[in-house]
């Protein structure tokens, strides 16, 4: 077993290492190395239309981030107080968010859009002058209803972990259910929300099949790397990979170790 899943995890990450190794060449070549440099790192991040775009799957993922990270806490603590199928049938509804294919939400966030925008711009329209169209809001939308679920499953599991004394402690000592929730409930939650938070900018940060179907006029980073692709791959493209690997790698670690330490605490 040990050498089917170290099989496994070189088929997984030799292609990932080769394109790192790849971005570093001194050539043109893009499957060849010739020589070591780091220029091709200097231009994609010299690139304008590398910075707006980095700019702008930045700019969505943060806001996204936000977002899910508040209303998924919220759903979390509604979920938590349920009992009974109502509550089976929400937990259904969040799991089946998270494993329902990127395309499938992707195409039916833009059907739900270009029905709600087809139905609201005519009276909108000659009210204000404004019409609804993809871009900026469309996509932070689409993301936030992807990742919330992430965020509603990181924080329930640290709900169901918490120490229901301290809580009752609160409550025992004069303070009512908001302070409560202020002063014991959200800070001992905070490491998940965070966690969740570092969870939902990466897969919105790296999501390219959702923000294809709903970016409209916007230009993602994934996106800008799709089209560089479909006229050939550069090691501008490479290095460009490498930092987005490098970047979410990196939040993925710290997403682990604070869920890791929250649990600690909590034994502790």
């Amino acid at each position: 077993m040990r050498i089917y899943a170290t099989l496994v995890y070189i088929f997984l990450y030799l292609p990932i290492g080769i394109i790192a190794l790849f971005s570093f060449s001194a050539g043109r070549s893009a499957s060849q190395m010739q020589g070591f440099s780091l220029q091709w790192y200097g231009k994609a991040l010299s690139n304008p239309f590398v910075v707006d775009a980095l700019q702008t799957s930045a700019s969505v993922a943060f806001v996204s981030a936000v977002l899910a990270s508040v209303f998924g806490t919220m759903a979390a603590l509604a979920l938590t107080g349920m009992t009974g199928r109502i509550r089976v049938l929400f937990d259904a509804m969040v799991y089946v968010a998270i494993m329902i294919p990127g395309i499938v939400i992707g195409i039916a966030t833009l059907i739900a859009l270009v029905t709600l925008f087809d139905t609201v711009n005519p009276w909108l329209e000659s009210l204000t002058g404004y019409r609804l169209s993809m871009g900026f809001a469309s996509l932070t939308a689409a993301h936030v209803l992807f990742t919330m679920s992430l965020v509603i499953v990181i924080v329930r599991a640290r709900i169901e972990a918490l120490d229901r004394t301290l809580i009752e402690a609160s409550g025992d000592l004069g303070a009512g259910p908001l302070a409560t929730f202020w002063q014991v409930t959200l800070p001992l939650l905070a490491p998940a929300i965070l966690a969740g938070f570092l969870l939902s900018f990466t897969f919105s940060f790296d999501d390219f099949i959702i923000a294809f179907f709903v970016a409209g006029s916007e230009t993602t980073l994934p996106i800008y790397i799709f089209s560089s692709i479909r006229r050939g791959v550069t090691p501008e493209i490479n290095a460009i990979g490498t930092m987005v690997m490098g970047a979410s790698l990196l939040l993925l670690v710290m997403a682990q170790v604070l869920l890791r330490r929250s649990t600690k605490a909590e034994r502790t």
